[in-house]
């Protein structure tokens, strides 16, 4: 009679386990949630950016480019508008409406600022007051921050934000426009014109400038400037998390470009516009970088491609695996890519445009990104006069409450003890058979010990029927495997729809 060994080696029921499993399935690499988009809102006319108020997620602020800002509420877009400036700003062409952003401490003092083009075409940036109600703000509460007077109609910026750290107001200027920046404004320490800028709108009325800008006290050097040389950064922010600054800057004839600035920052950077396009020269032609220039961390070419639109880094809850990736798009070829930046490089680049289709089956002009208080993104698209949003493709919701169950962890609505992604609400112990708070390899080790060596049984039983077939054996240790290791769907949820099936 032939003996066998009581029970194998952890190592040795490892490796049968992946033997096992890539037999069953080949070799795959990890997987990435799956991405799509939901159409939020139609009927929005030429919408130019959308964002919500700090810490409110139930509201969504859509800016219209002739001088409305709508509010979807709870997802419904309320009939009266928070604020109408259609008397005070022009419209058409780069003109209009271009950027909003709320006060740090919107909740306690109800403040939040407009970039628009007034009616002599010069760029305003107006502070206004929300009412008792908060859906509407204060009528005739604007005041004027700071105007910069205009040259030309085109590249006006628009893009306005609050840093995350030091709480002052960060504004994008174009070089004033025409073609070429005729006026080498970009470069010259005289004008607001082609640089970043950076206000204290919290000390002395209606701002002083912070003395730790770069020039600050400079008599050769605007105090407001933080950076120098940008063409026409449409549409630049902040990485909620880590605070650098990422910009997508319009080139002129051949080059987009997406600048950097670390969260370390003092400013003074030259970001090398009219020097240079992109990485290359433009005027001059050669011998254009008299050195100090800051060039993009990313570039690409024209045809069809023609005017970048800056995005937003990812920091929101429903893809968790989609933390730090960045996301732009072209407005001419309404392209979408996305990539990842340490600091240094750049990985995970890809195009992002086929997975990203809307339900029309294509943009027609991306405007604009947005973000909400959970750090979701969202597509503005100013050609079909839409606000998407980008979702995962089956966003798990195991307790059916129409919220996905990443961001109820997130947001402490339910508790997650073992850390797995799903809320301890919905766990039956399905896939935890040897009892120690957590779903993984060792799992499937307790099963195949049980199926080939007769170790002690799953208690309960059902516990170890990880793929819903009726009963228990090597199958069910294949599937822990694809689950923890390759992303595959949860134990017990044979439709990936986060739903226990069994």
């Amino acid at each position: 009679m032939r003996s066998y060994q009581k029970g194998l080696s952890f190592l040795a029921l490892t490796a049968l386990i992946y033997s096992l499993f890539f037999m069953a399935s080949g070799e795959r690499a990890y997987a990435q949630t799956a991405l799509t988009v939901e159409k939020i809102q139609g009927g929005i006319t030429n919408p130019t950016f959308v964002v919500s108020p700090p810490g409110d997620t139930a509201r969504l602020f859509i800016l219209e480019q002739d001088g409305l800002i709508k509010i979807i509420k709870n997802g419904t877009l309320l009939e009266t508008p928070f604020l109408d400036v259609r008397g005070i700003s022009s419209s058409g062409g780069e003109r209009g409406l271009l950027g909003l952003a709320f006060h740090p401490d919107y909740a306690l003092n109800g403040h939040f600022y407009i970039n628009y083009t007034d009616n002599g075409g010069d760029t305003r940036v107006d502070r206004g007051k929300v009412s008792d109600n908060p859906d509407i703000a204060e009528p005739d509460s604007l005041v004027n921050i700071i105007t910069i007077d205009q040259p030309y109609s085109n590249h006006n910026g628009g893009m306005i934000a609050f840093g995350p750290t030091d709480g002052y107001l960060y504004i994008g200027m174009g070089d004033g426009g025409s073609a070429g920046d005729p006026g080498n404004r970009a470069q010259d320490p005289s004008t607001l014109l082609g640089k970043m800028l950076r206000i204290d709108i919290d000390g002395d009325f209606p701002y002083s400038v912070p003395s730790t800008n770069p020039y600050y006290n400079n008599p050769d050097t605007l105090g407001e400037i933080w950076a120098f040389g940008v063409r026409n950064p449409w549409r630049w922010s902040f990485d909620r998390e880590t605070a650098d600054m990422y910009m997508g800057d319009v080139g002129q004839n051949e080059w987009e470009e997406i600048n950097f600035q670390p969260a370390s920052s003092s400013g003074g950077e030259n970001y090398g516009w009219r020097l240079k396009e992109g990485t290359h020269c433009y005027n001059p032609p050669t011998d254009c970088d008299p050195g100090g220039l800051t060039d993009p961390i990313t570039e690409y070419d024209h045809n069809p491609e023609c005017s970048i639109t800056g995005g937003y880094v990812y920091r929101g809850c429903a893809i968790p695996d989609l933390q730090g990736t960045y996301f732009y798009a072209d407005y001419c070829s309404d392209k979408i890519w996305s990539f990842r930046y340490d600091g240094a490089n750049i990985t995970d680049s890809m195009e992002r445009t086929s997975e990203l289709v809307p339900p029309e089956g294509s943009y027609a002009g991306i405007s604009s990104f947005g973000q909400d208080a959970l750090g979701e993104l969202y597509i503005v698209d100013q050609g079909r006069d839409a606000i998407y949003k980008i979702v995962p493709v089956d966003p798990p919701d195991c307790n059916q409450n129409g919220r996905n169950d990443n961001c109820d962890i997130w947001l402490g609505v339910s508790s997650d003890e073992n850390q797995n992604g799903v809320p301890d609400e919905c766990e039956s112990g399905c896939g935890e058979v040897n009892d120690d708070g957590n779903i993984n390899v060792s799992d499937a080790v307790y099963i195949i010990n049980y199926v080939f060596v007769g170790g002690d049984p799953p208690d309960p039983m059902a516990s170890g029927d990880t793929n819903c077939d009726g009963s228990v054996n090597i199958s069910d240790a294949v599937w822990l495997v694809n689950f923890v290791f390759v992303d595959g769907n949860g134990p017990c949820d044979t439709d990936g729809d986060g739903m226990l099936d069994c």
